[in-house]
């Protein structure tokens, strides 16, 4: 099950910020955060259907940075940067997400993934600066419909890894 906000907006005094997206996967949570934390994997499920990623540098560690090219499926080129602000391994990520270092637009966002049996809840809760840059990323660029997407990738993913035995 999806879901794309808050049960209750006085639950946060950020709540006209935030997207929260959750997604419970069909693999065991160690295999899903390896899936957001190497680049080989990364670069098979990251994006909206349709999106190719190209990564320009990658290093999984608190102050390091992801520097990528998202590839939209009419051709368009999106310069996207992620920096890593704190890794609870198997368990959270914290990262600042934006255009290129600096970017006065740039959001935050927590990744928590809880087992569940042999299955893992994720969340992507996501906080823009202001609540008029996160009405324009659900209305100017579908961030809650590519968000779920992005996890339905992550989910068919991992799941063919299972189902493959390919698990690192």
């Amino acid at each position: 099950m999806n879901t794309t906000g808050r049960e209750s907006l006085a639950q946060s005094a950020t709540a006209d910020r935030e997207i929260l997206i959750s997604r419970v996967i069909d693999a065991p949570r160690e295999l899903v955060f390896e899936a957001f934390t190497d680049v080989r994997h990364l670069s098979q499920w990251w994006g909206p259907e349709g999106f190719t990623t190209t990564t320009r540098s990658f290093e999984f560690r608190i102050g390091s940075e992801w520097d990528f090219v998202m590839h939209g499926p009419d051709g368009t080129d999106y310069s996207e940067w992620i920096t890593w602000t704190e890794i609870v391994q198997p368990e959270r990520i914290a990262m600042l997400h934006g255009e290129y270092r600096g970017d006065p637009n740039a959001f935050e966002s927590v990744l928590t993934f809880e087992p569940d049996g042999e299955t893992t809840r994720i969340e992507m809760l996501t906080v823009f600066p202001t609540k008029e840059l996160r009405d324009e990323a659900i209305e100017k660029h579908g961030a809650i419909e590519g968000g779920q997407q992005t996890l339905g990738n992550l989910a068919a993913y991992v799941v063919e890894i299972v189902l493959n035995g390919a698990e690192s």
